[in-house]
């Protein structure tokens, strides 16, 4: 049997001609002819790539009855993290990971960069928005219940992610390497070690040698822009496809309803 296919968008239809456009006696207006043309380039990329069916799966779906501005929260997530990708690249165009330049290519993106001080704010607290946002939407999963089956796996997902969020801003921390930074690190880094079986490794590897230094903050500003946003951005798309797949579920003050043929059976 062939598998159905969701009804393609309304907007995406092209607009069926008329009786006189037909036989070409009114020419059509300019607008609808550049509507025309948008519908037939989109035909002409979808009939190449075939993403459109992908793109209505992952957009039109069916939600529960009850859903409301709590389940906006892991979209908010993925904004922040967007944010805080876009400005990361930005200051990184400026930040010079060096332990003798790090301190004043700060100061100058702070001081000297256009907007620069506007984008480091958004960088600095679209940080500590991103954990929040992250730990309301995982109360929000759990006090509705949405961890339960058929969405462990995304649950497990969803606690690694705040796992590496944490572990994003705590390596951002450092990257002013000022006084500040310096000895809230040297905490962060001892706290770590203190931990059970890994908490020794852990603190070596992080430290990157007897003390921290110059090769601690490369270390930090490697994990920070290469090795933990990929594996963000990996999980996230992980997290997105399995809540496409297995949908929403309703929050738990809401009820099924019951068809009138169930009813009288119960009667």
């Amino acid at each position: 049997m062939a598998s159905l296919k969701p009804p393609l968008p309304r907007a995406l239809r092209p607009k069926p001609k008329g009786p006189s456009e037909d036989n070409g006696h009114v020419e059509r207006g300019r607008k609808d002819k550049l509507a025309d043309k948008g519908i037939s380039t989109i035909d002409w990329i979808d009939e190449r790539t075939s993403l459109s069916g992908g793109a209505r799966w992952v957009m039109f779906r069916k939600i529960p009855k009850g859903t409301n501005w709590f389940y906006t929260l892991g979209s908010a997530t993925m904004f922040a993290f967007l944010s805080q990708a876009v400005t990361g690249v930005i200051l990184a165009m400026y930040y010079d990971p060096s332990a003798t330049r790090a301190y004043e290519s700060v100061r100058y993106i702070t001081n000297e960069v256009f907007l620069g001080e506007f984008v480091r704010g958004m960088h600095k607290w679209g940080s500590t928005v991103m954990v929040v946002l992250v730990f309301l939407h995982m109360a929000r999963t759990f006090f509705f219940g949405a961890y339960k089956y058929p969405r462990e796996l995304n649950w497990v997902i969803g606690v690694v992610l705040l796992i590496l969020t944490l572990f994003l801003s705590f390596t951002g921390y450092l990257l002013p390497f000022d006084q500040r930074s310096y000895w809230a690190t040297t905490v962060g880094v001892a706290i770590n070690g203190t931990g059970p079986l890994i908490g020794p490794y852990l603190n070596d590897f992080l430290r990157a040698g007897p003390e921290i230094g110059v090769t601690t903050l490369a270390r930090f500003y490697a994990l920070h822009m290469l090795v933990l946003p990929l594996a963000l951005a990996a999980m996230i798309g992980a997290h997105l496809y399995l809540v496409a797949r297995l949908g929403t579920t309703a929050p738990p003050w809401m009820k099924a309803d019951t068809p009138d043929d169930i009813r009288k059976d119960e009667t």
